[in-house]
């Protein structure tokens, strides 16, 4: 009986070789064909499921907000399993404001490989939105602007429950927020400052804005 071919899991396999060749050589220098070396299949196969390059760097940073995503869940609920831990096996609160807005903070920062990549390919799409006409055509900003719609949201919840100053704004915290962070991830990929002190920096934020966490 001939073997059941899963589609996704081998365009989810071209899609991470494409990954890891845009870490090692540049997203700009990626071929169809450096994809299909990586990946150890035929080019042919890479245009069975992804007909033009455009359409498979396109399919990759689906993959990178996608797999951010998830990141952040994974350093949510592994917070709440602190939490039960540290009451000795109690039932834990939910996720906090604070606990969401620090896990989306701290992503920004590449502290392993994975994260590494995703920053470091994922800059390299903003510049290619700006000059490449395939890519400029797709609306780059919308996971940015999702993002910090997600941040207000959870700020102006901690705002409304007594955890932050009354006074404070959701929207532009939100902004300066995702610029801090942002900024201490590419210091981090350009070896200005080590991950753990940017993390340090993005604790004394969170300190000052959620004061009595």
């Amino acid at each position: 009986m001939p073997k059941l071919v899963d589609h996704e899991e081998r365009r989810a396999h071209i899609i991470d070789a494409l990954l890891r060749t845009a870490a090692d050589t540049g997203l700009h220098a990626v071929t169809m064909r450096s994809v299909a070396i990586e990946a150890g299949v035929s080019v042919r196969l890479v245009q069975y499921y992804f007909d033009t390059k455009e359409q498979l760097l396109l399919a990759a940073l689906t993959r990178l907000a996608a797999r951010m995503g998830e990141r952040i869940q994974e350093r949510v609920q592994q917070r709440i399993q602190e939490r039960v831990r540290d009451r000795a096996g109690a039932a834990g609160p939910a996720a906090s404001p604070r606990d969401i807005v620090e896990a989306v903070l701290l992503e920004s920062v590449p502290t392993d490989e994975e994260s590494r990549t995703f920053h470091l390919v994922y800059t390299e799409y903003a510049v290619l939105s700006i000059t490449d006409p395939a890519l400029a055509g797709q609306s780059f900003l919308s996971a940015p602007n999702e993002m910090e719609d997600f941040l207000v949201g959870q700020l102006t919840a901690a705002r409304q429950a007594g955890d932050t100053d009354p006074r404070m704004d959701a929207r532009q915290e939100a902004v300066v927020l995702l610029a801090v962070s942002a900024g201490l991830g590419l210091s981090v990929l350009l070896g200005q400052r080590t991950a753990d002190d940017a993390v340090a920096v993005l604790h004394y934020h969170l300190g000052r804005l959620f004061p009595g966490s």
